[in-house]
């Protein structure tokens, strides 16, 4: 699945907790973090600590993993290099 927001991240671990069918709290337990935190996080709260994230994701048994971005369809990669080539070319 892809990632693109904070709301993605956390209904991605929400779903990822029911699926196990952990409560908030137990959860909470195996994260060592709050049930509140918890909470909070799965209500998308922007300031979520990317160290607390990642325990969490660990928690829950998902890894984190990050990937360029493909350009925006439309618009294609330019290669500088060869261009600056082409135009010093004699």
């Amino acid at each position: 699945m892809d990632v693109n927001s904070l709301r993605d991240l956390a209904a991605l671990a929400r779903g990822r907790r029911c699926e196990l069918d952990l409560s908030q709290a137990e959860l909470a337990a195996r994260a060592r973090v709050s049930r509140q935190w918890i909470s909070e996080f799965e209500s998308g709260k922007a300031s979520a600590e990317i160290g607390l994230v990642i325990r969490l994701l660990d928690a829950l048994d998902l890894r984190l993993a990050v990937t360029q971005a493909a350009p925006p369809s439309g618009t294609s990669a330019v290669d500088l290099d060869a261009l600056l080539d082409e135009q010093s070319a004699p």
